[in-house]
């Protein structure tokens, strides 16, 4: 593991861009951006749209490791290039900011109340090849409906097994159990959430270290023991569904966590805007998520 980098993630201010869409959610995130359906043919059409939006927001100059701590891309994006470089690469020497790669391949259906992965198939290959385009950490995502503790042992099981892998890699994994803000019992859910990440922490050894990436929970600090834990480099929290006012006003209530936005980075960007609009818009966004990462 590159030590000036894990110093990096674990310290300099700053908060985790997500530019991960993937099939699923790309044609939701090219719809707010003012590109419909209709408007492209096929998923290779489809993921050039969605690269073109990318880079316009990696290279913009407001896009800089002054804020951005680091970025979680989409696999496909970490092959792509910027001018001569992977994105990755071009991030690390242009800008300082570190790549986290999307690893997940998609969700099962409910069962239990949660959405466990599904299997991640040749994982060493994608792990190898993630090291080698020089990755910096990876990020999996799983979804908890319900407050069922059968169900959300589940999650977390899994979560930390395949983290296991990741760190034999050198990489620093970010375990995501998403808990939806829409149900009924999600302090139930937090709750048990909490009790089952802790087990898995204090079972690491002490060389092994992970990031977490919840929903902002619904007491304001409940996850302050998980900032603290020694075998956590960082905690970073997802925008769920919240407006962007609404995600920073949460996020600034709990301190020790950073964001990881995605929909409330860039609900405020076009594709028609001038470069001008553009990059007032996204210097405007990243304002407030820093902010909100530092209170």
């Amino acid at each position: 593991m590159d030590s000036e980098k894990l110093s990096i993630f674990r310290s300099r201010n700053g908060f985790i861009s997500a530019l991960d869409q993937s099939g699923g959610s790309t044609p939701k995130a090219l719809q707010a951006y003012g590109i419909n359906e209709d408007q492209y043919s096929g998923e290779t059409e489809m993921y050039d749209l969605i690269h073109e939006m990318r880079l316009r927001i990696i290279t913009s100059d407001c896009f800089s490791s002054d804020r951005i701590l680091g970025t979680i891309l989409f696999e496909d994006t970490v092959n792509r290039k910027i001018v001569d470089e992977k994105v990755p690469s071009y991030l690390w020497n242009k800008k300082k900011i570190l790549a986290i790669q999307k690893i997940d391949v998609g969700l099962e259906e409910v069962n239990n109340g949660i959405q466990l992965m599904k299997p991640i198939t040749s994982i060493e290959d994608r792990l190898t090849e993630a090291v080698s385009n020089g990755v910096f950490g990876t990020k999996m995502r799983s979804v908890i409906w319900e407050a069922t503790p059968g169900g959300i042992n589940e999650i977390v099981t899994q979560q930390f097994e395949i983290a296991k892998t990741i760190m034999e890699f050198g990489l620093v994994p970010i375990v995501e159990p998403e808990v939806s803000i829409g149900i009924s019992d999600k302090i139930q859910s937090e709750e048990i959430l909490l009790a089952e990440v802790m087990e898995n922490l204090d079972s690491l050894d002490d060389n092994q270290n992970v990031a977490l990436k919840l929903t902002i929970p619904t007491h304001d600090n409940f996850y302050s023991g998980l900032v603290e834990h020694p075998r956590v480099v960082r905690v970073t929290a997802l925008s769920g569904g919240y407006i962007h006012e609404e995600a920073c006003g949460k996020l600034a209530r709990n301190p020790g966590m950073i964001a990881s936005f995605s929909r409330a980075l860039t609900e405020r960007l076009k594709v028609d805007q001038t470069a001008s609009e553009f990059s007032d818009a996204l210097n405007g966004s990243i304002e407030s998520i820093f902010q909100a990462s530092i209170t």
